[in-house]
């Protein structure tokens, strides 16, 4: 995850977060990612189950009984393992979320043991007294899918009408007073919408957006060829940039996130060591304390199923189940190989990339999204593809 207001529009300093030890139980939920000890964020998608046929869905959802999720009790249990790890955030998704009836009391368990609780949901069924129901709970954020406009979204989401929906939950968290953001995942068949996602941004009053780049996992695996080339990646991230600079600037102080390309940053940097060497310097500070990629190591999934896998793109690959082994046991637990991998991937990735391996900003990439290269290389420890800095900028 890349903050493109808080690097950008120095809206976050490296002060800021040593002012907090950089301890992940300390640290508010806007600087998580500068932690030092890389508590995992937990995704639980609990149910796979959704009303939506999304065309890049990770989970494959369909609006089904698949039967066989975690229950309630098992729920809890893991609720209850989670924070004694010490786990500071647990973001409830699915398929949707709000289709399962006990949302709200797990929800609440969850920040009854401590833990910020944040929904990842399409915004379909936040009805008015759904949002009652969420400002109840206390939760810390509720990040709505959007993927474009309402005709480019109804086509993306399966269904018509849903853009109309997802805006009115959206609209009814916000008479609640319950933080919402965007989440919009880029292609090529959307792309050209993402100007008239800032204007409905301001438009509506909406504080926070998160660009996810295409990750090829679940139905998105057949989106390759929808990803963007590198430099419409590169002209994207300009284009991000400059608008959330632009609200800023407009007195509209907007959270703009990147998430899944470690490789933003390191652009983001290059930016600035053109137009402000001094804020360049501070951003650098930073990018070292994110350390890049945190799949296996500070972000987490557990299935529907209770698998526990490196982040919700790898369902293709286990570490163990909930129902047999605690998650605090399976996540500390480095007798898998891919497990280990990924938590000291760096010798590994020298031995069989070839850009990566020869990259001076590895450190503070960590080597990107390996789900991207085993998808498209068959190899896990190759190069991300979706990498867009060239050879000149990562220095061979």
């Amino acid at each position: 995850m890349i903050g493109v207001s808080k690097l950008y529009c120095n809206v976050v300093e490296p002060s800021d977060v040593l002012r907090y030890g950089r301890s992940s139980a300390k640290l508010p939920s806007h600087l998580l990612q500068f932690s030092a000890d890389k508590k995992p964020v937990v995704v639980w998608n609990m149910t796979q189950r959704c009303n939506l046929r999304c065309v890049h869905c990770y989970s494959r959802s369909e609006n089904i009984e698949y039967g066989d999720e975690l229950t309630t009790d098992e729920g809890i249990d893991l609720i209850d393992d989670l924070a004694q790890f010490g786990v500071p955030v647990i973001l409830f998704s699915g398929g949707e979320p709000l289709i399962r009836r006990d949302f709200p009391e797990l929800a609440n368990h969850a920040r009854e043991m401590g833990m910020r609780v944040v929904l990842s949901t399409n915004g379909t069924l936040i009805t008015e007294k759904m949002a009652r129901v969420l400002r109840e709970i206390d939760l810390s954020y509720v990040g709505v899918s959007l993927d474009g406009m309402r005709e480019t979204n109804d086509r993306f989401r399966g269904v018509n009408g849903a853009f109309d929906a997802a805006l009115g939950g959206i609209q009814n968290c916000k008479m609640e007073k319950i933080k919402v953001g965007l989440r919009f995942t880029i292609n090529k068949k959307n792309v050209s919408d993402v100007p008239a996602i800032f204007d409905l941004l301001k438009m509506e009053n909406i504080p926070r957006v998160c660009f996810y780049h295409l990750v090829y996992a679940g139905r998105g695996s057949k989106l390759v060829k929808e990803d963007l080339s590198h430099e419409e990646s590169r002209k994207t991230l300009d284009l991000i940039m400059k608008r959330t600079r632009a609200l800023h600037e407009s007195g509209f102080p907007i959270e703009s996130l990147t998430v899944d390309n470690h490789c933003d940053g390191i652009y983001i940097y290059l930016s600035l060591l053109k137009e402000d060497p001094e804020r360049a310097e501070e951003v650098y500070e930073l990018l070292q304390m994110n350390r890049g990629n945190s799949s296996g190591i500070g972000i987490a999934c557990v299935s529907w199923d209770g698998s526990v896998h490196a982040d919700q793109f790898w369902r293709h690959y286990s570490f163990g189940n909930v129902r047999e082994r605690k998650f605090s046991e399976i996540w500390t637990d480095t007798s898998d190989p891919v497990m280990a991998g990924l938590k000291n991937r760096k010798p590994l990735i020298k031995t069989h990339g070839d850009r990566c391996a020869k990259c001076k900003w590895f450190d503070i990439c960590n080597g990107n999204l390996r789900v991207r290269a085993e998808a498209v290389h068959n190899d896990i420890w190759a190069d991300d593809p979706a990498c867009y800095l060239t050879k000149d900028e990562i220095g061979y």
